[in-house]
């Protein structure tokens, strides 16, 4: 879609560039340092090859990245961050994975101020110094680049599967060809969920953040606070 173009929120839709961009892996805003759950997995023999790594993410993706998506989509479609800020601490049980989303919020908000300024990153940053929750964060993101609420649910929904496949990669020397595979085979579900999320933001418009979806996942939140514990990680989180 042209930047000139419309989306379902009701803003502007920038280039694909800016949506590249916005979910490179290379983008400098900490996701590398993080495996989303994958260290924990492989530790208790839950990913262990590509099929039990296709499992973990495509759990990972209805779950946690479905949550991530419409939050991010409803900041993108110009909701309130900080009453967004609320819902997302309201979705996220553990406290481990709450720190963990708000430090990766505050390395995404330095990324996007020195790529993308705008007041509205301006004053999220000034209410939450400390960072708010990095989908929110994310969605106001792909607004201040002229992306629409499914560009904003596609990035979240994307972090949500290439973490861990990336990760995995390291922790068990797994073929890069395999977990690029994992990714491939599950876009089809990435399309499903990004819509969902685009859908959700819209109705959210009207109806609040409780419209949003609170897709839960308590083995990722209970392994994400056994993981915290570790002396030795190869992983923040």
């Amino acid at each position: 879609m042209g930047a000139s173009q419309r989306g379902p929120g009701g803003g502007a839709t920038g280039g694909v560039a800016a949506l590249l961009v916005l979910a490179d892996g290379r983008f400098p805003a900490g996701g590398h340092a993080h495996s989303g759950g994958a260290e924990a997995a492989v530790a208790a023999g839950r990913i262990h090859d590509a099929a039990s790594l296709e499992a973990f993410c495509r759990g990972r993706l209805h779950t946690a990245g479905l949550t991530a998506a419409g939050l991010a989509a409803a900041a993108a479609a110009g909701l309130d961050p900080l009453a967004l800020d609320d819902a997302a601490d309201a979705r996220t049980p553990s406290p481990a994975l709450r720190a963990t989303a708000r430090r990766l919020g505050r390395q995404l908000m330095r990324a996007a101020r020195a790529t993308w300024p705008s007041p509205e990153l301006d004053a999220l940053a000034a209410a939450r110094p400390r960072g708010a929750h990095q989908p929110v964060v994310l969605g106001l993101t792909a607004h201040a680049a002229a992306l629409g609420p499914p560009d904003a649910a596609y990035a979240a929904g994307y972090e949500a599967v290439s973490g861990p496949a990336t990760a995995a990669v390291r922790l068990l020397s797994l073929d890069p060809f395999d977990a690029t595979a994992v990714l491939a085979r599950l876009a089809p579900e990435l399309d499903q969920v990004a819509a969902r999320a685009a859908d959700a933001a819209r109705r959210a418009l009207d109806e609040g953040p409780g419209a949003l979806p609170a897709a839960s996942a308590p083995l990722l939140d209970i392994a994400a606070e056994q993981h915290a514990t570790w002396s030795v990680r190869l992983f923040a989180s």
